[in-house]
């Protein structure tokens, strides 16, 4: 399966999130992840949508259509995909782990390999803050499984181009 990201500067109104997430689930793509937040301008909202297609040839024609498709909504300002390494992709996650007096030195040593921080510790559990790619994410909870994972939050991600391109209004 091939992971790809579109983003969008949108208005900021009831309704655009759903007109928008409609075209995707109309054309068969399901979406991993859908970041939405408002922009400097808190008329503007800037949308990310990671979606795998099928790793099928068709996908990249498919793909465009959309991305064309959604140019065309009235409450879309612009879009574009975001290639592979010609963008910039995070997420946050916060994760609750099951953790001792005996385990805690050893998920703040995993934690802080990750360079993530721990935000809150009680006496039976450890919570740790991360952010980087979802490969980054998917490797600390790897190593934080076997202490057992009690809760976990992640933003989905969001991403910008690198250089000087610019979605603009």
């Amino acid at each position: 399966m091939s992971q790809h990201v579109v983003s969008a500067l949108v208005e900021n109104r009831a309704g655009t999130l759903s007109r928008v997430s409609g075209l995707f689930s109309r054309r068969g793509f399901n979406i991993d992840s859908l970041t939405v937040g408002e922009t400097d301008d808190p008329t503007v909202s800037r949308m990310t949508i990671a979606i795998n297609g099928t790793g099928q040839k068709s996908d990249k024609r498919i793909l465009e259509q959309i991305v064309k498709q959604l140019g065309k909504l009235v409450d879309v300002i612009a879009v574009r995909e975001l290639e592979g390494e010609s963008c910039l992709r995070r997420e946050i996650m916060l994760v609750k782990i099951g953790a001792d007096e005996k385990t805690r030195p050893a998920v703040m040593e995993i934690t802080g390999i990750f360079r993530g921080r721990v935000v809150d510790v009680s006496p039976e559990t450890i919570t740790v803050e991360a952010t980087g790619s979802t490969e980054k994410l998917n490797g600390l909870l790897l190593l934080l499984r076997p202490y057992g994972i009690l809760e976990m939050a992640r933003t989905g991600m969001v991403a910008l181009e690198r250089g000087s391109k610019i979605l603009k209004v």
